[in-house]
């Protein structure tokens, strides 16, 4: 699976995740590494960079600074489904290694 081109937005989140609807992700890969710049809602300026497997699961880190201008890291692992429409959803199970270290769940799906 390729995610390059792509771009995302979460539909769900857990409450102490800072992505919302208005958060946009524009992914890009080269042969298995995923980057992606993203921002919107709370999210000032965001990166991530990843690893694809075959199965087209993403092993990730993250960094941003949120609308309280506090940088804020992570580490998520995305699993995908393909959509009847052929689009991709991402579950993703996440947890901050800054601030309060706590763990969450997001839904992203390609716009």
């Amino acid at each position: 699976m390729n995610y390059n081109g792509r771009t995302f937005r979460p539909v769900s989140n857990t409450e102490n995740g800072e992505t919302s609807g208005e958060t946009l992700f524009q992914y890009k890969q080269v042969g298995n590494i995923l980057t992606s710049d993203y921002a919107g809602g709370r999210i000032k300026q965001g990166h991530l960079i990843g690893l694809v497997d075959d199965a087209g699961n993403i092993e990730m880190r993250y960094h941003q600074v949120n609308d309280k201008n506090e940088l804020m890291t992570g580490v998520c692992r995305s699993v995908p489904e393909i959509l009847a429409n052929g689009k991709i959803r991402l579950h993703e199970e996440w947890k901050w290694t800054s601030g309060d270290g706590s763990q969450g769940r997001s839904i992203i799906e390609e716009v």
